[in-house]
């Protein structure tokens, strides 16, 4: 088994570094979350000309017709400079849905403009706090107009369209819901940005009163069809949440041998070194999970549901420890607006609880191991 990444698929991430290195600097995530502006746009028209909005949509599409190795490997560096793009909505799940069950008129007339930039897409499917359920799904579609209020929606308020998730029949459990595309610029649309840990990712409240909503897929497939798409985008985002946590130690590890004390590198004392060492265990084991995450993704394996949790719990937590010791290693300067520290445990707060909150994914993978378990047995 092969379990590192190809030499071409290595020289498109160093592109992507590369370019993100010059064009998304801390002054541009600093300039979103402190600005108007939903998201950076100038970045994200920039990723669409060099392609990495369409990596994995097929060319005829518009798309470069790759795999889900190299979206893992761009999610990556995404998430080394907390890019203030809305990726994660429009290609992790927007792109996604429409791939896995958009018609053959749904895919020409979205994934173009998801390639090319052009669209911002969104997933809607949470109605509040606490683990979603099927029976927790409120929003209704009656005779093709879509009713109901969504809430937190990533990049709700800027987003084009939107993949909702509705009860459609009036039955109860996950056979009653079902998906629809509703287009966010038409009517029965309210939208109310919310204000969040990470401004500079874009949160919203839908509000939708008689808004037109087209269906995506068969009626009733629609929380089995989000399960499995949120388990790819859950590796994804882990990926994200990996290249984070590196940056975060980098960070922690070159203010520890810059930093001078008592006449010496802090980074020699033996507090600070157990510090980075606990940080480089936790984010070299998340990597390592994501691994195998980009593995049952890529090869369509079994292995896809527990492979997802496992690479999103330890994902999470890697990144939001390395987040808070990079702060801890750099003292009180690292609590202060001046350092850049504070932008990394912001995105890290926030990704631990898009598609679900840690305890949510922890459960979710004690209940796949003990189904794989009973069925071994």
């Amino acid at each position: 088994m092969n379990l590192d990444f190809s030499d071409d698929q290595k020289a498109l991430q160093d592109q992507v570094r590369r370019f993100l290195a010059e064009k998304c600097p801390p002054a541009a995530v600093r300039a979103v979350l402190e600005g108007p502006e939903p998201y950076d746009k100038a970045l994200y028209a920039g990723l669409a000309k060099l392609g990495v909005l369409g990596v994995a949509i097929p060319e005829e599409y518009g798309g470069m017709g790759l795999s889900h190795l190299e979206l893992c490997l761009i999610a990556e560096e995404l998430g080394r400079v907390i890019a203030p793009v809305p990726v994660s909505s429009s290609i992790y799940l927007a792109a996604e849905f429409l791939l896995q069950a958009g018609s053959d008129a749904q895919k020409a007339r979205w994934l173009p403009k998801l390639a090319s930039g052009e669209a911002v897409g969104t997933f809607a499917m949470v109605e509040g706090q606490g683990r979603i359920s099927a029976d927790k799904v409120h929003a209704t579609v009656q005779g093709g107009k879509l009713s109901g209020v969504k809430s937190p929606i990533p990049d709700g308020d800027c987003a084009d369209f939107a993949i909702v998730a509705a009860r459609s029949g009036a039955g109860r459990g996950e056979s009653a819901i079902s998906l629809f595309i509703v287009d966010l610029t038409g009517p029965g649309v309210i939208r109310e940005t919310l204000t969040t840990i990470d401004p500079s990712r874009s949160y919203a409240k839908l509000t939708f009163d008689g808004a037109p909503a087209e269906p995506l897929g068969g009626e009733g497939d629609g929380w089995r069809i989000a399960a499995q798409i949120q388990d790819r985008a859950a590796i994804l985002m882990a990926f994200e949440q990996v290249g984070g946590a590196d940056r975060a130690l980098e960070m922690a590890r070159d203010y520890a041998l810059e930093r001078m004390a008592f006449g010496r590198p802090i980074g020699s004392f033996q507090a600070i070194k157990h510090l980075l060492a606990d940080m480089y265990v936790s984010a070299t084991l998340a990597r390592s999970n994501c691994y195998y995450g980009a593995w049952a993704l890529a090869s369509g394996s079994s292995e896809l549901p527990v492979a997802a949790a496992t690479a999103r719990v330890s994902a999470t937590q890697a990144f939001q420890h390395c987040a808070k010791n990079n702060i801890q290693t750099h003292g009180g300067m690292g609590f202060t607006w001046a350092f850049d520290c504070h932008l990394y445990y912001r995105r890290s707060n926030a990704l631990a609880l898009a598609l679900g909150s840690l305890s949510t994914w922890e459960d979710l993978l004690i209940e796949r191991l003990r189904g794989a378990n009973t069925e071994a047995a």
